[in-house]
């Protein structure tokens, strides 16, 4: 018998902003996670760590993702570096689940292993997912995804089907594995990630859900940010004390911009990125109702690094098709059309375009940066937890502080699962976050340090103060009580603070196996020139 263990149900998007979805002030109709915040909880200062690879890692081990091997993302950096590939020094939450009578199951993206291609030891099934359905790859086409596979079988044949669309197919085989679970295992419990792609660039989505957000953008980025700030301010998100940031020095003021119809549309196909999301979302939740399960099921939500300011153009192309992330041509052999122009209307399977920087600052609604970045632009997540029979406080905003590591303990605790020092004869990293279970019972979990690092940004979070730097900037401290917007820079104020964070964040770097940035470049720098070598001599080869 399960011994009323519950089920959960990580449910994770990709590249979505701070306050994009309703619950969170958003323009974007999320009824269903408007739903299930509203019968749950939602975090204001839950942390991510501002990069999509990284944090798939530390939210499935409960560790810092410099320990498990994916520091940056999946390209091999060694002897020095990263390896790319989730090590066997960590264990995920299915392989930890699995042990302790779960059946584990995974619907989407993958992005953990240097290889999109061949089976190996970092792929889903042989990181301990029962059933796994979805991409290897980081991002591509939403009508016809390279990497798709269903357990370890390359599946892409199945999306040449004239209704294919990656965000439903990744919402339609969560919900069969919850309906078949049910009809075969229900007295035992499920553990269900859902890793979707959305919304990612590219900006793909169906003609009916581009079509009911017509015109919804056409005030501008300028006026639709000071309106929702004023939402959040009134929902009791952000404290009216709390300046909006500027408009970030690389967008044009509204009334300046020339293609106002073109910037619209782009806006329009990302909302209605997200929205297919959140249909599925639904019907995820319907199962689970239908099953009678939802009452016994901590469902979480949350996105795994800011909005994306990532323009995309011909030398990103050329780099998707030669890595194979990204095909060169449609489902039916049309060629693909790359890039943020203009004279290209986003949305549709022959594009392949992302909605920039002057999108991505409303997205991030009132926040400084982006993903990548450790401002709060590129940290700050959305995160909405939902488990009727323990969670009584319904629609509650918490204020306190976590961050993925925390996920782990959290599960360890509500299931009883015995975390291990050793794992398949490898000795395992202890798991690094605090439980969130004390905040489900309106309690405080006692929080300590935060901290973070991606390619060279950095930052420590102690209590009211954030320690923050943009590499190879200085570092900067904010009171985050008066200031979680990041506009007033008090480090000259308070330098022995400030210096007692450094030398703490450098202690946890070290500990933690982080990379110098510096170092991390020079790998890069050394892998072109090699790879140019190569080129060059193959040439002169032919040549002879």
């Amino acid at each position: 018998m399960r011994d009323n263990k519950p089920n959960i149900v990580l449910i994770l998007a990709d590249d979505m902003g701070y306050s994009d979805i309703g619950c969170y002030g958003g323009e974007i109709d999320t009824p269903n996670l408007d739903h299930l915040a509203a019968n749950g909880m939602r975090f204001t200062q839950f942390y991510n760590t501002a990069r999509c690879s990284p944090s798939r890692a530390s939210l499935l081990t409960g560790l810092h993702p410099h320990q498990t091997g994916i520091g940056i993302l999946t390209e091999d950096y060694r002897p020095e570096g990263y390896a790319g590939n989730l090590n066997k020094r960590c264990i995920t939450i299915a392989e930890l689940l699995k042990e302790n009578g779960y059946t584990t199951y995974m619907s989407g993206k993958w992005h953990m292993s240097r290889d999109f291609f061949k089976v190996n030891d970092s792929w889903p099934n042989q990181r301990g997912f029962d059933c796994h359905y979805g991409t290897i790859n980081g991002a591509g086409s939403y009508f016809y995804p390279k990497t798709l596979i269903r357990d370890n079988t390359n599946i892409e044949q199945e999306a040449k089907v004239d209704d294919f669309y990656y965000t439903d197919a990744i919402s339609n085989n969560a919900v069969n594995f919850i309906t078949q679970h049910c009809k075969v295992k229900s007295d035992q419990p499920f553990f269900l990630y859902v890793a979707y792609t959305a919304p990612h660039w590219p900006l793909h989505a169906k003609e009916k859900d581009i079509s009911k957000y017509k015109g919804k953008f056409e005030a501008g980025w300028d006026k639709l940010r000071e309106e929702r700030l004023k939402r959040m301010v009134d929902m009791g998100i952000i404290n009216e004390e709390w300046k909006l940031t500027d408009r970030d020095t690389n967008v044009r003021p509204w009334e300046e911009v020339k293609h106002k119809e073109w910037e619209v549309h782009r806006m329009e196909v990302y909302a209605a990125q997200i929205d297919a999301m959140d249909q599925g979302i639904g019907r995820i939740v319907k199962a689970l109702e239908e099953s009678g399960k939802i009452d016994n099921t901590l469902i979480i939500f949350l996105s795994d690094n800011g909005a994306c300011e990532e323009p995309l153009g011909a030398m990103m192309a050329r780099l998707m098709i030669n890595e194979g992330s990204a095909r060169g041509k449609t489902c039916s052999g049309e060629k693909v059309r790359f890039g943020n122009k203009k004279s290209i209307v986003p949305g549709t399977e022959d594009t392949y375009q992302s909605y920039g920087v002057s999108w991505a600052n409303l997205s991030n609604t009132p926040f400084r940066l982006y993903k990548h970045w450790t401002h709060e632009g590129g940290i700050a997540t959305p995160f909405i937890v939902h488990w009727p029979e323990r969670i009584r406080l319904k629609g509650e905003f918490n204020h306190q502080q976590a961050q993925l590591t925390d996920i782990m303990a959290t599960i360890i605790e509500i299931t009883g699962a015995k975390y291990p020092k050793e794992y398949k004869d490898n000795k395992i990293l202890p798991p690094e976050g605090t439980s969130l279970v004390p905040i489900f019972d309106n309690k405080n979990n006692n929080k300590g340090m935060l901290f973070f690092e991606h390619e060279g940004n950095a930052a420590v979070r102690d209590g009211k103060w954030k320690l923050v730097k943009d590499y190879p900037g200085d570092w900067e401290l904010y009171n985050m009580d008066t200031d979680r917007t990041e506009v007033r820079n008090l480090i000259e104020q308070y330098p022995e603070r400030a210096k007692k964070m450094i030398i703490t964040h450098e202690a946890w770097a070290e500990r933690c196996g982080v990379i110098p940035r510096d170092i991390i470049l020079s790998i890069i720098k050394a892998q072109y020139k090699a790879q140019w070598a190569k080129k060059r001599a193959q040439k002169q080869k032919k040549k002879i």
